[in-house]
C-alpha cells in the first residue's frame, strides 16, 4: 500500500457497525500515514455488534466534508440502517460526492449512498441483499471483491478487506475525481 501521509479521513458510523469493517481500514489508514477521524451522530462513543468501542472525534451534524480528502463507510445493518435515517449524515456523504471526493464503503454501508441519492450511473457492490435496494437508486450492482468507480471504492463483506483497505489508499492517494459527484 502507497502513503497518504496527512490525509484526513472521516469514518462515519454509529453503534452496531460491523467491528472489522470499521477497525480495519482505521488501521490501514493509520499505517499508510492518513489520519482518520471518527464521525457519528452519537457522542462520545460507538460500539460495534461484536463489541469494538471507538471514541468518537466530531458529531455528523457538526462535521465538514471540506475538512476532509476522503470518506469510509464501514457495514454493520444496524448501523447503516440508522446513519440512512439521519439527515445529517446523509448530507454529510453527499458533500463528498458533490466535492468529487473518494469515497470507501462495504458491506450494508452502501445504503446511506441511496439514501444520499449518489448512485445513478454508478457501478458498485456491497452485501448481495442491496443489490435490489441499491439498483432502485441507479447503481449497475456487481458482485465482486472490491470495485472502483471514479472514486468510490466498494466491496461487499469482511472477507473483502483485503482488497478494499488497498483500493481505498490508491484512491485517496489520487485525490478528487471529476467523476466523482453526485
Amino acid at each position: 500500500m502507497g502513503t497518504i501521509t496527512g490525509k484526513k479521513v472521516a469514518v462515519l458510523a454509529t453503534n452496531g457497525f460491523e467491528d472489522s469493517e470499521l477497525t480495519s481500514p482505521w488501521q490501514a489508514l493509520e499505517d499508510a500515514g492518513a489520519v482518520p477521524t471518527m464521525v457519528s451522530p452519537k457522542p462520545d462513543a460507538v460500539t460495534g455488534k461484536n463489541g469494538h468501542e471507538q471514541d468518537v472525534d466530531m458529531l455528523a451534524r457538526e462535521a465538514s466534508a471540506a475538512d476532509f480528502d476522503a470518506l469510509v463507510l464501514p457495514g454493520g445493518v444496524v448501523n447503516a440502517d440508522h446513519l440512512r435515517m439521519d439527515a445529517d449524515s446523509v448530507s454529510f456523504v453527499r458533500d463528498f460526492f458533490e466535492q468529487h471526493k473518494p469515497v470507501g464503503v462495504i458491506c450494508h454501508g452502501a445504503w446511506i449512498l441511496a439514501e444520499a441519492d449518489v448512485l445513478r450511473g454508478r457501478t458498485l457492490t456491497s452485501y448481495p441483499s442491496l443489490q435490489t435496494d441499491l439498483k432502485n437508486a441507479g447503481a449497475a450492482w456487481v458482485d465482486e471483491e472490491v470495485v472502483v468507480d471514479s472514486g468510490l471504492v466498494s466491496s461487499r463483506t469482511p472477507d473483502d478487506l483485503p482488497a478494499f483497505n488497498s483500493k481505498v489508499i490508491e484512491e485517496v492517494g489520487e485525490g478528487k475525481h471529476s467523476d466523482q459527484t453526485t
